[in-house]
Formats: C-alpha cells, sequence, structure tokens
C-alpha cells in the first residue's frame, strides 16, 4: 500500500474508541456484477444503534480478490461517507470503497483486512454482458403476466407450468349488463396489469409505449432468445411482446375508434383455476389518447422495420383514437367507485379526476398528439402540443418537477431534442427544467444525490420507491439532452448506480427482483405479492428448500414511508381471528423507522396489507427494465445519437427512407455509403452518383450496424438493426 493510503488510514483510525469488531457490518455490491468500465463503489454500513455514542469508523484496508486465482487485484481504503453521521434515508452509518480501476473481466469478491478481517461481500462478475440474463428474466415477467394463454414447461419452466388462463375473457360483457349476452366482446389476451389479474387499457397502453422506445433507444439490448414462445422467430422478443399487448388493445377499440377503459378479471392461483367471468368498463377519453400514443409509437417502429401493412394498421387505429379523443375531451369514467355504481369492477383507479391532476390529463393529450405528430408530421398536431407544453407544472408550478411528473420531463426531453418545432419554446423549456433540476427536484442539489448514502436517491419513498429508483436514473442517463454542459460519464454513472442499488446495494442487501439466485444473485427477494403467487400457496409462495416460489424477475414496489398494517388493527378486525393476522408479520413503525427502510419481504395480504411494498406493477417492471437496458447490449455505451424520426427523414440535404432490407438514398450530387459492425469494423463502402439509390444490406449477418452516410456533404449516422 503506498504511503498516501496508509497516512490516511491511520488518519481515519486514530478516532476510533472502539474495535471495529464490536460494531456489526456488511460489504453491499451489485450481486449481478458491474461492467468493465463502469464505476464500482462498494457500500459499507455499520449497524450502530441510535444515540449510543459509539463513534463511526472506516475499516479496511479491502482488497478485491480474483476468485478464479485467489489473488488479490487490487487494495485501497473506504472513505467515510457523510463525516460518519447517519445516512438520512435508511438511518445507516456508511463508507464507499471505490474499486473503479479493476476492469479485467472475472469473478470477484472484496475481503476485509486487519481491523475487518472476516468480512467478505458477497461474489460478482466484471464484464460488459453481466446484466444480459438479468435483462431477459425482468422482461420474460410479462411472459408470465400474459392472459388467455396456456404456459407450458417448455417456455415457464416445470416449476410455473399453468394450463389456459381466461378462455373466459373472449365473452367479457359490460359490467353493467351482466345479463345481456349481446354485449359480449372478445376481449381476451393481454397482459394482468400487477399482483392483481385486471387489465386496464391506459396503463396498458403506457407498457406498450415503453417498451417501444426503449427497444428504439438501444435495439441491440433487445435479441430473439428469451425464452417466450415466440423466440427464434426472426423478431426482437420484446417486439413480439408488443405485438402480444397491442392484439388485446385492437380488441379493446370500438368502430367509432373509442377505447374501452378497463376490463375486470377475477383473482385464483394459479390464473388458470379462475373460473368468474370478467367485465368491461365503458369508453372514456383517457384510454382513447393513452392508446393513440401506443399506437403512433408502434406504426413508427414496425413501418421502420420494414412490416408497412401492420404500420398502416396501427397507424388507422391511432387516427381513429385520436379522432375520438378529440371530439369527446372530457369524457370520463371511474372503475371501482362506489359513486357511479362501478364498485368490484377491477381495483385501480386508472381515471384522473382530482382538481391537482386535471394538468396530467392534459399531458395525455399532448402526448398523444406528439407522438401522432411524429407519425405523421400534421401541423395541426404540432400546433397542439406547441399550445400546452406550459401548462404542465414545470411552467405552472414556477420551475417545478419531481418525479411523480417523470413521464413530462420525458416527453420534454423528447420534444426538444427533436429537429422540428419552436426553437423559442424549446429554449424556454430547456431553460426551466435546468432551473427546476436544481432548485426543487433535488437530483443535482446539495441535499438531493450527494446526500444518499446508497448513491440512489429519491425524493420521496412511496408507493413504488423502486420506480422511481429507475426514473431517477433514466433522467440522469438523458439529461445530456437537457443540459449538454454536464459531465455526461458523470450521469450515467449516477445512473448505472440505481441499477446497483435494485441489485443489492440497500439498507436490505437485497436484490429487489425475485428468485434470482440462478442468475447470479446471492440473496433476492423470496416473496411478494401477487395473486398467483399467493399467501398460502405451499408452492409458490416463497422460495424455499422445498418449493419453487415466484417465478424469476419480478420487481416489488418497494419500501414506502407510509406503510403500515390495516386501520383496523390490532382489535377491530371483525373477528378473533383476523385480529390475530395483525401479528403474522413484524411491522415496522411508521414513526421511527428511516423511510428506506418502512419494507418487509412478505406477501400477506389484508390487514398486514404487503401490496403497499411488494405489489409488482409492470410500470415499476418497466421503468427498471428501461434503465436496465441502457446498460446491457452491445449499444450500452454507444454515443450515438438516436433519432425520434418518422421511418422517412430529411437532413440538411441527406434525403433517405428505410425499406425492407436497407436504405433509399436521394443524391443530388454525390454520396459515400459505409457501413460499419458495433466492434468498428467496415463492412461495406458504397459511393453513388446523382439519382435515387438503394443501399442493401440484406445479406449482412444479423445484427445492429452503423450506417454513415456524407450525402451532398452532409454527414448522418444510423443505427439499424437487421433480422433481430
Amino acid at each position: 500500500m503506498n504511503s498516501k493510503k496508509i497516512a490516511l488510514l491511520l488518519a481515519v483510525t486514530a478516532v476510533v474508541s472502539v474495535s471495529f469488531a464490536q460494531i456489526p457490518s456488511e460489504i453491499l455490491v451489485d450481486q449481478f456484477g458491474y461492467r468493465e468500465q463502469a464505476r464500482k463503489v462498494a457500500v459499507g454500513r455499520l449497524y450502530v444503534p441510535a444515540g449510543n455514542g459509539v463513534p463511526a469508523v472506516v475499516p479496511g484496508p479491502f482488497q478485491v480478490i480474483d476468485e478464479l486465482t485467489g489473488t488479490m487485484v487490487f487494495e485501497g481504503i473506504a472513505e467515510l461517507f457523510n463525516s460518519g453521521r447517519a445516512d438520512a434515508a435508511s438511518g445507516d452509518i456508511i463508507w464507499h470503497f471505490d474499486f473503479s480501476s479493476v476492469t479485467e473481466p472475472g469473478r470477484y469478491h472484496i475481503a476485509g483486512t486487519q481491523a475487518a478481517a472476516g468480512l467478505r461481500s458477497h461474489s460478482f462478475n466484471i464484464g460488459n454482458d453481466v446484466y444480459k440474463d438479468v435483462l431477459k428474466a425482468a422482461v420474460k415477467t410479462f411472459y408470465y403476466q400474459r392472459a388467455g394463454v396456456a404456459k407450458p414447461a417448455q417456455f415457464a419452466g416445470e416449476e410455473w407450468a399453468d394450463g389456459m388462463c381466461f378462455d373466459q375473457d373472449r365473452q367479457t360483457r359490460s359490467f353493467f349488463a351482466q345479463s345481456n349476452a349481446s354485449t359480449e366482446r372478445d376481449l381476451s389476451g393481454g397482459w394482468f396489469d400487477a399482483g392483481d389479474y385486471n387489465k386496464y387499457t391506459k396503463w396498458h397502453a403506457d407498457y406498450i409505449s415503453e417498451m417501444l422506445l426503449m427497444y428504439e433507444e438501444n435495439p441491440s439490448a433487445f435479441t430473439d432468445d428469451f425464452g417466450i414462445p415466440e423466440s427464434g422467430n426472426g423478431i426482437p422478443d420484446l417486439l413480439d411482446e408488443v405485438k402480444f399487448g397491442l392484439e388485446w388493445l385492437f380488441k379493446m377499440q370500438n368502430a367509432d375508434g373509442s377505447m374501452l377503459s378497463v376490463q375486470g378479471l377475477g383473482s385464483g392461483s394459479p390464473p388458470s383455476s379462475v373460473t368468474a367471468p370478467s367485465y368491461y368498463g365503458p369508453a372514456n377519453t383517457t384510454a382513447a389518447f393513452g392508446s393513440v400514443k401506443a399506437f403512433a409509437i408502434a406504426a413508427r417502429v414496425f413501418g421502420g422495420r420494414g412490416d408497412d401493412a401492420y404500420a398502416e394498421t396501427l397507424k388507422a387505429a391511432a387516427l381513429k383514437a385520436w379522432a375520438w379523443g378529440a371530439a369527446h375531451p372530457d369524457s370520463m369514467f371511474s372503475n371501482n367507485q362506489s359513486s357511479n355504481n362501478s364498485s368490484g369492477l377491477a381495483a385501480g383507479n386508472q381515471e384522473i379526476t382530482d382538481n391537482e391532476h386535471t394538468t396530467d390529463r392534459v399531458e395525455n393529450m399532448v402526448t398523444a398528439a406528439w407522438y401522432l405528430y411524429e407519425l405523421t408530421e400534421d401541423a395541426a398536431l404540432l400546433a397542439i402540443v406547441e399550445a400546452n407544453l406550459k401548462r404542465f407544472p414545470l411552467f405552472a408550478w414556477s420551475d417545478f418537477m419531481d418525479h411523480y411528473r417523470h413521464s413530462s420531463h420525458m416527453l420534454y426531453i423528447r420534444y426538444i431534442s427533436d429537429e422540428r418545432g419552436s426553437q423559442a419554446l424549446k429554449d424556454d423549456i430547456r431553460s426551466s427544467l435546468i432551473r427546476a433540476f436544481v432548485k426543487n427536484n433535488d437530483f443535482n442539489h446539495p441535499n438531493g444525490y450527494a446526500s444518499d448514502g446508497y448513491r440512489a436517491f429519491i425524493k420521496d419513498y412511496n408507493w413504488g420507491s423502486n420506480k422511481a429508483k429507475g426514473d431517477y436514473g433514466l433522467t440522469f442517463y438523458k439529461w445530456h439532452r437537457v443540459d449538454p454542459s454536464v459531465d455526461r460519464q458523470e450521469f450515467n454513472a449516477r445512473a448505472e448506480g440505481y441499477l446497483h442499488y435494485i441489485h443489492g446495494v440497500n439498507p436490505f442487501g437485497m436484490v429487489f427482483l425475485t428468485n434470482m439466485e440462478r442468475y447470479g444473485a446471492t440473496r433476492s427477494q423470496r416473496e411478494f405479492y401477487h395473486s398467483w403467487f399467493t399467501e398460502g400457496s405451499a408452492k409458490w409462495a416463497a422460495v424455499t428448500e422445498a418449493a419453487p416460489g415466484p417465478a424469476p424477475g419480478f420487481m416489488p414496489g418497494g419500501p414506502n414511508a407510509r406503510y403500515g398494517w390495516d386501520g383496523c388493527c390490532p382489535t377491530g378486525c371483525g373477528s378473533a381471528a383476523n385480529n390475530a393476522r395483525c401479528f403474522l408479520a413484524d411491522i415496522p413503525n411508521r414513526d421511527s423507522t428511516p423511510p428506506a427502510k418502512m419494507y418487509i419481504e412478505s406477501g400477506l395480504g389484508w390487514p398486514i396489507n404487503t401490496w403497499e411494498i411488494t405489489e409488482n406493477s409492470n410500470g415499476y417492471q418497466l421503468s427498471y427494465i428501461r434503465l436496465l437496458s441502457k446498460f446491457a447490449g452491445d449499444g450500452a455505451t454507444s454515443s450515438i445519437k438516436q433519432s425520434g424520426r418518422a421511418p422517412a427523414a430529411k437532413v440538411g440535404a441527406v434525403n433517405y427512407k428505410r425499406v425492407r432490407g436497407g436504405l433509399q438514398l436521394q443524391v443530388k450530387n454525390s454520396a459515400d455509403v459505409r457501413i460499419f459492425a458495433l466492434n468498428g469494423a467496415l463492412v461495406r463502402k458504397q459511393n453513388f452518383a446523382a439519382g435515387t439509390h438503394m443501399v442493401s444490406m440484406s445479406k449482412l449477418p444479423k445484427g445492429i450496424y452503423i450506417v454513415r452516410m456524407v450525402v451532398d456533404g452532409q454527414k448522418k449516422d444510423l443505427r439499424m438493426p437487421l433480422a433481430l
């Protein structure tokens, strides 16, 4: 060890009045691992009881051990976080150990020496493919969430195989005319929304949109081998999943373009055991505009892949839904509400009715208009977008942003990154976002990101805090599009830190994904709240030596500072047996427990109500997957700017159109086209004179290519996925 490190170690340990051995501690790492060039920081925590006056200690030195050879590859000391004061969110005393200089692929662990002898981290990998299989597992949860299909062992695994479920959805009737056979609709398919089996049109459409956007952002992450029935068909499995979701969305559209709002399903475990009929709710504007976005993005993506007929079908559905929504801007329907006799129709209410969230309804309409504009370039749609963008909280509440407005932030970033639209409006949005970023969102504020010992700050631990982790990470990842002056490498490292939190660098030292030991985790979520993997199921409730527990890859909601048992507890739950259920789990006290620790690993139902913390949601899942996909696949570290344009595009004098098998160019004078593999190898070079030309790529092996075009002196780079 060099003299500087020794001096610092002595300076730190000189203030310690108790031995480290007296203070229980542990080293937390991403249990799946780290990319080769990623920032790698292990987080150590000391269990020091509050108020006991024990001074904090930084143990060490620490060593990174190569498990193949047993040799030390790096040694260093840890840095005490926050001068030894407790981390605000967790209450833990924390130290950080940076081992970013270790880049050689392999399997490692971190070991303590001297005062920390015997302290050891989980084993982890270093390599650029460490998240490849994790991504597959997280995406495959949508296969387990599919309704209206059987799940044979070939794809689901023997532990989670199940027969046909919800075939009764082919005869779904109106909730308000349950005895009227003439209201029957085939509404089979789609995904269970969360731990419940219901299907909500607006949220379902949002899931489709998120999948498509993350595919565009890094298509190389999504291959054709995720282990679903469609694997191996030449189409990325994520897009196969999108198509599965779209087929249900088509069924929810009425002939006039309106969209039915919700489909309520029964409950039971496994899904194939449910025989209760399903019912649907009437159309509403929220569902219509949400579906416009999904249909429009899908039309652009599938059209860009050469699936022209399907793209036209999607475009027609988007235009019909837009026309109906524009003609009925205030058509509202709240499900599961006694006020309109809809109690019992599904569970969560997708409608937005209160005054506080009227801007969310505007955002829903504006977002639909923007993505339909990207598809059609109809100037009237752009006018609607630009007339309403300042009605969002960012402007209406004076430079305001927080993670509850994540969707509007992403729309703003999409808009200001596009070459079309008002430059003056873009400048206003950019300036306001930058001010808000520092002013009150606490991403970059001294009281924000830097204040979190686990390197994954969020402002509020509420319902779905794990989703907020993904949303914060994505915001950091994309922030250079707002503020080009930021250090993009630094912000990407911050974004990746939110993945490390989900992967075990958290106050529980647990991977917040279910049943991931087979994917490399040492300690992952063993149970969560879900109708299939329910409390009381001998096979699926929890991972044990004798039972498989829930399927892999589901992310629970996460710590919730407002969590607690039902208000009836402990004596008012209706019977002695019900009252006794209040004591099935040790619920943390909201008044004394730090917010990041308001969590228990459980799938218990009423009155423990663990749906407030451990229930999954497809929305939670996709926030995590979208962030994860930025660091998985060949394009994870690419700095090539993605285009948000429609399949036909013009950049300066470069006129090109994606067609089946390649590109079509219109050249005034001359063009030079070079095609590179992602490893930088030049695989083709062509020169063209004036005229219309075809750049054929049909004979290239499947994969991702960079097409560099210099046409009439103007340069354009494209990422082109071929037959993935």
